[in-house]
Formats: structure tokens, sequence, C-alpha cells
């Protein structure tokens, strides 16, 4: 009855398909015994206090009101997060605003729409109104917006190729570019998810914020003697959330970096070096803007707190040891150079001319490059290239030494009957989504994408091994990446060891290369967030077909809006990307950031900057220094094995700390580390009651106040180029934090240091 239920309610499901699996009888004992529902819950201890044991199978999944809401969720999320994208301070605009933004129009639909079924009679029959507005549309609903909620990588490709490369790229090629590497990703998702999806171990926190608002949302709970019940602390929060934004998104914008160091110095270089939040190491700077915590590594709140502490000991290494010490020891003539750049330099410390080493063919201009000089870097975006080098190889042998029995097991475990936990004890009544779904995902993306390099290799110039080679890549990072994401909620990037492969084998091509490192790093990024989505699923008891429709069809809706929106801003938005004009809003940093990349690694490519013809050969011992600190680590566990803090020792995340530099800047990670100290941490371990009730739903909230405020303050103000113009609103406040210090270089707005 349950089954059929279900399938009346759920549109474009044929109806045999949530029928329930005969061999699946024993564990649909163990899910009905009152005793297991009573006892049973999660090994992981914020799971067991954040995720139901209950499931209701008779709640209609795929509903009208899911496939409209969701879709229209999706592309709302869709073009505002692509729009705020160009933008000095991209504003995100994540799930959770449509997670609530829905509610009331659900409830309002369940409430007005006709109770008479479509297509009577049928194997496609459903309900306009099948009842009540229900959690599991809500998720599913949340599922479609978070396809949009995330960014589309590949559209870095397009911005590049038609804003600073100024070349020709069609909107049909670049939709084909889009697609294919947004969709990818389901194939290796598909091949991973009994071992990341299944096992209770992998947990994967940042799901656990929107677990709790889904239960804030939808159960009910008397209010406790003299507090407040869930629903009302998040709009408490949520409405002071919305209200505060004002004065950091508009009001006073130095509150998204207050670095007093520099008011102290006002003329000082290097006290402005040391101090600025925004342009320097940021020593003592800080945040009070939601935005500035969370925009670059999550919410702080979802994160675990041995995760919070491996990143911040990572970022302390780097921007209070490492770079210091190579900057003021001027190693690589660091000193001509800002100590905090991400910009590409000539070797007196003016700005490289790109352009003028680009050929009409668009290739890679020898000559002129010997004319111009070699590329030089600033001392931090070098120390970011070797800390994402070292970063790449510590994921491969922690994986291997940590996780490598348990990965063998779970494979032998696949082949026989798995010890289960209660959630997917209780996802068992459900049918799988078969294998073969994703493998003609995978396959047909594999040909797309081999079909576009080819047929359009004058724009893509990418060859066919190209698509293969970056395919395999992201085939084998997927699974170590996934488990490090799935226990730590930080998520380690191939956009460095793409680049730096192709660029050895191709140099000379910077589309080529942009394009090797989507296909193979952003296929990887989109398989951990399918993953993630299927975890939240599973948390949720969705039908796991239903939740692989969704993901697909929000996935191909999104790349669509996504690419529609950049292609009119980039037609329609003069100069829009220009980064030596300070005083227009859309500089586009993400995108600065991956252009800079793409010349280094494409069109110079890594032979001559960190090969035998560069200058920064040195830094690829980075590659065997992130190899020996799992080792160590792992001796240390053996040696010391009632030690058990040494075992929360990450060294991917702690090595890898800082993979979000650039854009990110040091305000992002000093305010990050002490809210997730405060609450990992603190909160954790001295207020365990209110943690449980109230963390996740502060972090929701925050996220969602910002939101709406952000998207308000651009609509009533930002549009019409209204702003105010005082000393509050001059970010960071440290003009000299950019200026270098060796003798005799001359920088506009800079001082001559003699």
């Amino acid at each position: 009855m349950e089954n059929e239920i279900e399938n009346l309610h759920s549109p474009f499901i044929p109806r045999d398909e949530h029928h329930q699996d005969e061999k699946n009888e024993e564990s649909q004992r163990l899910i009905s015994s009152s005793s297991t529902k009573s006892t049973e819950n999660s090994p992981v201890k914020q799971v067991a206090l954040t995720v139901p044991i209950t499931d209701d199978p008779e709640l209609p999944v795929l509903t009208f009101r899911t496939w409209v809401l969701g879709m229209v969720s999706c592309i709302v999320l869709s073009f505002l997060n692509q729009f705020f994208w160009y933008r000095t301070e991209p504003l995100s605009v994540t799930g959770i605003a449509a997670q609530i933004a829905v509610v009331p129009l659900g409830h309002w639909m369940a409430s007005n729409l006709p109770n008479g079924s479509l297509f009577r009679g049928t194997r496609w029959e459903f309900s306009m109104n099948p009842g009540p507005f229900n959690v599991k549309e809500h998720v599913l609903i949340t599922i479609f917006a978070n396809a949009g909620a995330g960014t589309v990588y590949a559209i870095h490709v397009v911005t590049a190729v038609k804003i600073f490369y100024k070349k020709n790229i069609t909107f049909f090629v670049s939709l084909l570019v889009v697609l294919t590497t947004q969709v990818l990703g389901f194939g290796w998702a598909g091949v991973f998810r009994r071992y990341l999806v299944e096992p209770a171990e992998m947990w994967w926190p940042a799901n656990l914020v929107q677990v709790s608002l889904f239960r804030a949302l939808h159960e009910k709970e008397e209010r406790p003697k003299g507090g407040l019940t869930r629903t009302q602390f998040f709009l408490i929060a949520f409405t002071c959330s919305f209200a505060y934004y004002v004065f950091p998104g508009y009001i006073f914008q130095m509150l998204t970096s207050l670095s007093w160091i520099c008011w102290a110095w006002p003329k000082s270089i290097l006290a402005q070096q040391v101090g600025s939040g925004l342009h320097g190491i940021g020593i003592g700077a800080f945040g009070m803007d939601w935005s500035t915590i969370s925009s670059y590594l999550g919410s702080p709140l979802a994160s675990p707190w041995f995760a919070t502490a491996n990143v911040a000991a990572g970022y302390v290494l780097l921007m209070y040891v490492v770079v210091p010490i190579t900057y003021w020891l001027n190693i690589y003539k660091a000193k001509t150079f800002p100590i905090f750049s991400n910009h590409l330099f000539t070797s007196t410390g003016s700005i490289y001319n790109v352009s003028a080493i680009v050929d009409s063919n668009f290739h890679f201009n020898q000559e002129a490059y010997d004319k111009q000089g070699p590329l030089y870097l600033s001392t931090f975006f070098t120390m970011t290239y070797g800390v994402g080098f070292a970063a790449l190889s510590a994921t491969i042998v922690h994986v291997a030494l940590f996780h490598g029995r348990e990965i063998w097991d779970q494979s032998k475990a696949s082949l026989k009957e798995k010890k289960m936990d209660i959630h997917t004890k209780l996802m068992r009544r459900y049918k799988e989504a078969p294998d073969w779904w994703f493998w003609v995902i995978l396959v047909v993306n594999i040909a797309v994408a081999i079909f576009a390099c080819e047929y359009y290799k004058e724009q893509l110039q990418l060859p066919w091994w190209g698509v293969l080679l970056a395919c395999a890549i992201a085939f084998i990072f997927t699974l170590p990446i996934g488990v490090i994401t799935a226990i730590a909620n930080q998520a380690p990037h191939l956009n460095v060891i793409t680049e730096y492969i192709i660029g050895y084998i191709y140099p000379g091509y910077p589309v080529a290369n942009m394009c090797f490192k989507v296909y193979g790093n952003i296929s990887m990024k989109q398989a951990v967030t399918f993953l993630q989505d299927f975890k939240l699923g599973h948390y949720m008891k969705i039908p796991p077909r239903s939740m692989f429709i969704a993901q697909v069809v929000g996935t191909l809706i999104s790349s669509l809006v996504y690419l529609s929106t950049a292609w009119w801003l980039m037609e329609t938005i003069p100069d829009i990307c220009e980064r030596h004009n300070s005083s227009s809003v859309w500089t586009c940093p993400g995108d600065t950031v991956f252009y800079d990349a793409s010349v280094i690694w494409g069109l110079i490519g890594p032979r001559k900057i960190f090969g035998g013809e560069g200058i920064y050969g040195a830094v690829n011992w980075f590659f065997l220094v992130g190899a020996i600190g799992p080792i160590f680590v792992w001796l240390a566990t053996k040696s010391f094995p009632n030690q058990e803090w040494i075992r929360l020792i990450n060294m991917p995340i702690l090595i890898g700390a800082t993979s979000s530099m650039p854009p990110a800047t040091a305000v992002n990670y000093t305010t990050w580390i002490l809210v997730g100290f405060l609450s990992g941490y603190v909160a954790f371990r001295y207020a365990p009651e209110w943690w449980k009730r109230h963390n996740y739903l502060l972090s929701g909230a925050l996220d969602a106040g910002l939101a709406f405020m952000g998207v308000a303050l651009y609509l009533c103000l930002g549009s019409e180029q209204l702003s105010l113009n005082w000393w509050g609103n001059e970010l960071d406040g440290c003009p000299y934090a950019s200026c270098p210090t060796e003798k005799g270089v001359v920088v506009l707005g800079c001082p001559v240091v003699d």
C-alpha cells in the first residue's frame, strides 16, 4: 500500500520503481522492530544528536509541488549566484535561503491547488495536491536549489577566453563544456557511493545544518520552560542576521575586515603588511561579517573541531611562519613584490603584460617572452602553489594509511551482506538507482566532451586524449578526497595538479590547460557534491531514484542558467573584470585568479616556471614533504596508541588549509577559525544541550539572513549605484599593505624605500 501511495503522488516515476525489494525482507524486519528504533543510532555522536531514526514511507516525494518549487528555486539561485559572482565582494546565496523561502509557498500550494489526479488509470498517474506539504518534498526541493547554489567552474574558461584573452568562443561550445563538466561527476558518484554514502563513518558534517533546519521547520515541539522552540530560535537568529547585514553590506563596510594594526601605524609598510586582513598576513585582523566568515571555507559551525584545529595549524604555519621567513629573507626577490598578492610580475615589480606574449593564433610567443623576461610571483602566491603540491601527495598517502583497510573491507563487503547502521536499514525499503544509470551518464558525457574538443579544437585546444587523461585523474582522486570531505568537511582540490600535468605535456595552449583543469578537477568536485546530496537524502530517507532525478534535472537547469547569466553580463557591462578599475564593482576576483593560473600553467607552462627552465624549481620538493607528513603521523599513532589526539592530526587538511587562498584572504581564515573554536570546541564541550538544539540552526539562520539582505541591498541600492562615501566604507584601511619593501622599487601610491 505504501508504495502505491508514493507512486500516485510522484509524477514522471513509473509505478513499479518503488516496489519493495524482496531481498531486503530481513532489513525490513529490523526496521519495523520497536526495540531497534529505541536503542540503535549512528555511531557518530553529531549524527546521533541531529538526524532522526524514523521514517514514514507513505509520504509523497516527487510531487507537482516538488517540481514547480524545485525548478523555480534552482533557476533563481543560479541567476543570483552567477550575477553576484563577478562582483568585487561576491555574495553566495546558499540553498538554505531557498530551503526557508519555499516553506510558505509549499503550504500555500497544499491549501489552494485542486485535489484531482492527472493521467488517471495510467502508470504516470499523479495528484496535483497529494495532501499537506511534507518534509520529503521539502528535501527534494532543496536538492534542486543546491544545484543552483554552487558555482559552475567551467564558466571561468568562458570568462577568461572572452574577457581576459579577448578571443572567440561561441555560446554553443561554452554550453557543451559547461554541461559535460557539471554532469560528468555523476559517473564517479555512482562508482563510489557504496564507499561514501552507506557507511556510517562517512557522515558528511555539512549536511547536519540542513537536517537540523528541516526538523525545526517540520517537527512540532513544545516550548521548553524558560526557553525557545527551535523554530522560534531560528526566526530570531534569522531576523538578527538579516537586520545586521545592512551594516557590513552597506553602511559600515569596514566591518568586513578590522585591521587595527594598520590604524596604529598608518605610515608603516611593515605594520600594514603584518596587520592587513585583505592584503597582508592578517595578524590581529578579524571581521564582523558573516560573509567574511563563511564565504570561502563554508560555515565554521558545520566544521568538526578536529578539522578546524587542523586548518588553524596549517594556516598559522604558512601565513605566520613560512611566508614571513621567505619574504624577509628575500627568497626569489620577494621584497620586490607585495607580500600577499595573486598578480603576475616582471623582475622589476611591475605588472606582467600577458597580452604581449600571446600571438595571433592564441599560442605562446617565445620571442616576446624573452624580451619581457621571466614571470615572477609574490612569496605568498609561490607558497600557496607549494602547499597545493604537498596537499595532493598527502591526501593519497593519508587515505592509504588511515583508510586503506576500511576501503578494502568495504570492497569485499559489497559482494556480500554488509553491516548496516540504522539509517542504511531504513533506506533498504527503497530501490536503489541502478548502476547502469550512472554508467550511461559517464560514457555519454565523455563521448560528448571528446567530440566537442575535437570538432571545436580551434576554440578549446584540448585534444581527445586530454579528456581521457583528465577523467582518469578525476577517477583516481574522487575516493580519497571524498573520504576526507565526508569526515572532516574540508575538500582538497585538483586544480593545481591538473594544470601542472597538462602544462608539462601540452605547453603553450592556455585554453587547453583550462579545459583540462575543469574536466579533471570539477568532475571530481561535482562527484563529491552529488555524494553529499545523496547522504542528505540518506539521512532524510528520500528514495534514491527520486534523488537521482532531482540532481540530474537540477544540474542541467542550473548549467544553462549560469551560462546564460554570465554571457548576458559579459555582453552588457562595459569593462567587466577590469582588475585595475578601482571604481568598478565588477572586478571578478575568482575569474582573475583562474586567468592568472592559465597564464602560469597553460600559456607559459610549468617547465619555464617550476621546471628546469624556471626560477621556482625548488617548490617541487613540496610533493615529497606532503607525502612524508602522513607517514610521521601514522608512525606516531602506532608508537603511542593511547594518545587519541595524534589520530586527529589530518595532514591533507593541515597542509592544504590555505587552498582557498587566493581569492580568500587572511581575515577570512582568522575569523573562521575563531568562530569554529567557539562552536566546535567551547559550545560542543561545555554546552552540549545548546549545541544539539541550536548550533546547526544558527548556521542556517546566519546564511539565510545574509542572503536575503544581500539581495535586498542590491535591488534597492546597488542597482541604482547608491553608496555612502566615508571612512567607515574604506575596506581594510591599509593602503601600504601591497607595497614592496625592496630599495629603489617604484610603485604608484607607495613610498620608495631608501
